[in-house]
Order: C-alpha cells, then sequence, then structure tokens
C-alpha cells in the first residue's frame, strides 16, 4: 500500500493488522479493567464516539456533574472494535458539520 492511501484502496492485497494495537508497555495499560489483555485493543486511545453522547453504543455514566463517565467502557477496546467505530465515524463527522465547522 502506498503512503496516505486509503486501506480499502487495495483490500484484496492487505491483511487488517491496522485495525488492531495492543501496547503492554503502556503506562495505563489497561485503561479499563478487563479479563481479556491479549484482546484489549489500544487503537482508539481515546474513544473517537464520546461526542455521540448517548449514541455511542458504549457503557457509560452520566455523574452528578453531567460529565460522561466511559471507564467501564470496554466498546472500543475489543479486539474487533474497528469497524464498529469506523460505521459510526459518519454521525461524528455529520455532528461536527452541523456545529458550523468548515475546513479554514
Amino acid at each position: 500500500m502506498k503512503k496516505n492511501q486509503c486501506p480499502d484502496a487495495e483490500a484484496d492485497s492487505l491483511t487488517e493488522n491496522y485495525k488492531f494495537i495492543n501496547h503492554r508497555k503502556c503506562e495505563f495499560f489497561p485503561c479499563h479493567e478487563t479479563s481479556d489483555e491479549a484482546g484489549f485493543n489500544c487503537l482508539f486511545c481515546y474513544c473517537p464516539l464520546y461526542a455521540l453522547g448517548e449514541k455511542c453504543g458504549g457503557d457509560y455514566v452520566y455523574l452528578d456533574s453531567g460529565i460522561k463517565d466511559c471507564s467501564r467502557c470496554l466498546r472500543p477496546h475489543r479486539r474487533d472494535s474497528y469497524d464498529y467505530v469506523m460505521s459510526r465515524m459518519g454521525e461524528v463527522i455529520d455532528m461536527t458539520a452541523a456545529a458550523g465547522h468548515h475546513s479554514r
């Protein structure tokens, strides 16, 4: 695959290694309690679906302060999380565009 090329462009010749990373040397690994450290996916270290609020599909609670607490959520950290997160990114992009953010 050429640099800066979309992974789907050469899908037949690619592995799917880009969908999973397990960063055991991270000082915070694992950042969420899990019984499956080998399957813990660090690719989405900070969840890109956080901004979707109640529509993210994860396991969260809202604190009394109104902050969304995702400390119990493993949705973006499962081995198979890539396809789910990417299937929802259009909503994040649409939400950002609707908020008045435009290219500079």
